[in-house]
């Protein structure tokens, strides 16, 4: 048991300083419609991440809560379709707050001995706690790495 707690604490310092890392490059007052992706540029991805962060909050909140989640439907171009159609037209301080607002509910639940399998999207499987932290992390991982490659960043990078 306190292995599995350990495991989760190490995935969650993983995550929030990915969320970190994130946020101070969308901090820092770019051009944020430099095209990152063929049909995304860099506002677009954080639009995404923050829908799928959001997605991720409410499903470990409602089981926390007793609810029954209730995980994104369609393929997963169609929900990646939909996460930045539905923030195209936030601020990118709205976004980072939403991200932060998000973050701070999947912290608030992530230890809760309830919850054992979280859902990620109908007709995908579950994940526990400990793989739906480190799916997360490498997701926002993987676009903070093609976004600093098209801005010239340096940062750290693994």
């Amino acid at each position: 048991m306190a292995d599995r707690q350990n495991r989760i604490e190490n995935n969650g310092r993983i995550l929030r300083n990915e969320l970190e890392q994130l946020i101070t490059f969308f901090e820092q007052g770019l051009d944020y419609s430099v095209m990152v992706y063929e049909f995304w540029n860099a506002k677009d991805i954080l639009g995404h991440i923050t829908f799928w962060h959001e997605s991720f909050a409410k499903n470990i909140s409602d089981l926390g809560k007793g609810n029954k989640p209730n995980p994104l439907k369609g393929s997963l171009s169609e929900v990646n379709k939909q996460s930045v159609e539905t923030t195209k037209n936030e601020s990118i301080e709205n976004l980072i707050e939403r991200l932060k607002n998000a973050q701070d509910t999947i912290e608030a639940f992530i230890f809760d001995d309830k919850i054992n399998m979280i859902p990620y999207k109908k007709g995908s499987r579950d994940y526990s706690k400990t793989e739906h932290l480190e799916v997360v992390s490498n997701h926002i991982h993987k676009h903070l790495k093609d976004i600093r490659k098209i801005y010239g960043k340096t940062h750290e990078q693994s």
